[in-house]
C-alpha cells in the first residue's frame, strides 16, 4: 500500500469509526506495520486539526523465543517423560538431550522420574507414574491465545521467572476527528507566490500559518581549539597574579642564548642534532653584546664568581648556531639580561606561552612541536619555598590540585625540581614541568647585583590540557589525528576558584 493511500484508507476508517480508532487494532486489520501506521498518524498530525491522536500505553504477557518453543513441542519436564521407555534410560543419555538438564531437574521435583543409582549399567531413570499432564505447556497456551486473564499473578510470575513469559508494554495512538476534518488531504501552502497574486488564486488556497517561535538556523562560527581555551586560561591567571608578558615572535634562536647564557656546556647532549633542530639558511648568528659574550665564554672556560665553571674550551662557533629554539626560557635569557642593565634593579614577574621545538620521539605524551609555559620573578631574598607557593597557587587557579615537586638537575638552576600532576584517564602521575632557582653563574655574567634571586619555571601547554579534557593520546590533541568535531564539541574549561 502506498503512502498515500495508507492515509486515504485510515481517513476513511476514522470517518465511519464511532468515536474513533485504535493505531495497533488498526495496523493488525490493514496487515501493515504498526511504525508504518504511526507514520502516518503524525503526516496527517502534520495537517492543522485534520485529527487528533492521544498516545496511550497498555502492557501484555507474550511469549519469549524459549516459550514459544514449548507451546509447540511440550515443556522440558515433561518431553524428558516422553523419552524414557519402560525399561528405563540411562542418565548419562538422557543428559545428552538438549532439554535433558533442565527438564530432569523439573521432573525430579514434580516425582515425575526417579533414579536407580546401583542399576548395573550406572544410574538409571525410570518413570514414577504412568501419566502426566503438561500444565506448563497448558498456561502457554492459554498467553499465546490471548486468555491471560485466566492465568493468576502467581503463575504469570512463575513463568516469568523461567523466562518463558515477559511483560510488554505497548504504546498505541487513539485516533480521532479533528475540528477540520476531510476524508480529502489538501496540502496548506507554505508560499504566497506572485503567480498567485496576479492571477487572484491566493484567495482560495489555504495557507500553512507562520511560527515566529521557531528559531532560524543557527549560523556557522569558529570555535576555539582546546589548547587556546586552556591558552588563554594559563595567560588570564598570569595577568591575575600580576605578571608582564615577553615578547617570544622569534622561534629561531642562537645557540648562545637557547643554551650558553644558560651556563648549559657546549657538549651536553640536549645540544646535539638528535635532540635539537639546527636551521641551515642562515645557518649563524653574528650580532651578540660583546661584553657579555666575554663574560659568558669565561664562566664557562675559567669559572668566576665563586664558581670553577666547566674547563673547557668555549667556541663561538658552536654559539653561533642557529635553531629552533628548544625552550622559552631563551626569552627570559634575554628578559633578564634587559633587566640587569637598568641603573637601579627592580623586582619584576615575567611569563610567556608559545611554541618550542625539540627532536623527540612521537608517542602519546611528547611531540617534536609543542607549546611551553614560562614563568620567571626576580626579587630579593626568594627561596624555594616561593616557587613552590606559586606553583600551588597557579594550578589551583587551573582546577588542578593533585600536585608533587621532585628534586632533578637543571644546567641553569639549583635547586631544581620536576613538577608532576595526576592524569585521570592514564592514572599515573604526568611531569608537566620543570623549575628552580637560577644560578649565579647564570646571573651574575648579565649584570643582575648579587643579593638578587630569580626563581622559574617551564610547563606544557599540552599536557595540562590533556588532563583538564580527559584526552589520554596528545596526538588527538594535535597533529593529523585531531578530530575537527572534537573543537565543536569540547566543553568550555570554567575556571575553578
Amino acid at each position: 500500500m502506498s503512502d498515500a493511500g495508507l492515509l486515504e484508507t485510515l481517513l476513511r476508517r476514522i470517518e465511519a469509526a464511532d468515536g474513533g480508532v485504535d493505531s495497533l487494532e488498526t495496523a493488525s486489520i490493514l496487515g501493515v506495520d504498526h511504525q508504518v501506521l504511526v507514520g502516518a498518524v503524525k503526516s496527517l498530525l502534520a495537517l492543522e486539526d485534520l485529527i487528533s491522536a492521544e498516545l496511550r500505553s497498555s502492557k501484555h504477557w507474550e511469549l519469549s523465543g524459549e516459550g514459544t518453543e514449548i507451546a509447540e513441542q511440550g515443556s522440558h519436564e515433561a518431553r524428558v517423560f516422553s523419552s524414557i521407555p519402560p525399561e528405563g534410560l540411562p542418565q548419562s543419555e538422557l543428559m545428552k538431550l538438549s532439554f535433558g538438564k533442565i527438564g530432569f531437574s523439573k521432573a525430579m521435583s514434580n516425582k515425575w522420574i526417579k533414579v536407580d543409582k546401583t542399576h548395573e549399567g550406572g544410574p538409571r531413570i525410570f518413570r514414577s507414574v504412568e501419566n502426566i499432564e503438561d500444565q506448563v505447556r497448558d498456561k502457554l497456551l492459554l498467553v499465546q491465545k490471548g486468555n491471560t486473564s485466566q492465568l493468576e499473578e502467581k503463575e504469570k510470575n512463575e513463568l516469568k521467572k523461567r523466562k518463558l513469559l515477559s511483560e510488554v508494554t505497548v504504546k498505541s495512538y487513539w485516533i480521532t476527528k479533528g475540528s477540520c476534518f476531510s476524508t480529502t488531504i489538501t496540502k496548506p501552502e507554505t508560499e504566497l507566490t506572485p503567480e498567485m497574486i496576479a492571477n487572484g488564486s491566493w484567495k482560495e488556497k489555504k495557507f500553512k500559518p507562520y511560527n515566529f517561535e521557531a528559531l532560524g538556523v543557527a549560523p556557522d562560527c569558529g570555535h576555539l581549539h582546546p589548547l587556546m581555551k586552556v591558552r588563554t586560561q594559563f595567560r588570564q591567571i598570569f595577568l591575575e597574579m600580576g605578571f608582564t608578558e615577553m615578547p617570544t615572535n622569534n622561534f629561531i634562536e642562537s645557540s648562545f642564548w637557547n643554551f650558553d647564557s644558560l651556563f648549559q656546556p657546549q657538549q651536553h647532549p640536549a645540544r646535539d642534532a638528535h635532540d635539537t633542530f639546527f636551521i641551515s639558511d642562515p645557518a649563524l648568528a653574528h650580532e651578540f653584546p660583546l661584553e657579555y659574550l666575554e663574560r659568558v665564554k669565561k664562566i664557562h672556560s675559567e669559572g668566576g664568581y665563586g664558581s670553577q665553571g666547566y674547563k673547557y674550551d668555549w667556541k663561538i662557533e658552536e654559539a653561533q648556531k642557529n635553531i629552533l629554539r628548544t625552550h622559552t626560557t631563551a626569552v627570559s635569557a634575554r628578559m633578564l639580561y634587559k633587566l640587569a642593565q637598568q641603573e637601579k634593579f627592580t623586582p619584576v614577574k615575567y611569563f610567556s606561552i608559545d611554541r618550542v621545538f625539540r627532536n623527540e620521539t612521537l608517542d602519546a605524551t611528547h611531540l617534536a612541536e609543542f607549546h611551553q609555559i614560562e614563568g620567571v620573578v626576580a626579587d630579593r631574598g626568594l627561596t624555594l619555598g616561593d616557587l613552590m607557593g606559586i606553583l600551588h597557587q597557579f594550578f589551583t587557579k587551573l582546577g588542578i590540585t593533585k600536585l608533587r615537586f621532585k628534586p632533578a638537575y637543571n644546567p641553569y638552576t639549583e635547586p631544581s625540581m620536576e613538577v608532576f600532576s595526576y592524569h585521570e584517564g592514564l592514572k599515573k602521575w604526568v611531569e608537566v614541568g620543570n623549575s628552580g632557582v637560577f644560578r649565579p653563574e647564570m646571573l651574575l655574567p648579565m649584570g643582575l647585583p648579587e643579593d638578587v634571586t630569580v626563581i622559574a619555571w617551564g610547563l606544557s601547554l599540552e599536557r595540562p590540557t590533556m588532563i583538564k579534557y580527559g584526552i589520554n593520546n596528545i596526538r588527538e590533541l594535535v597533529g593529523h589525528k585531531v578530530n575537527l568535531q572534537m573543537v565543536y564539541d569540547g566543553p568550555i574549561c570554567r575556571l575553578e576558584s
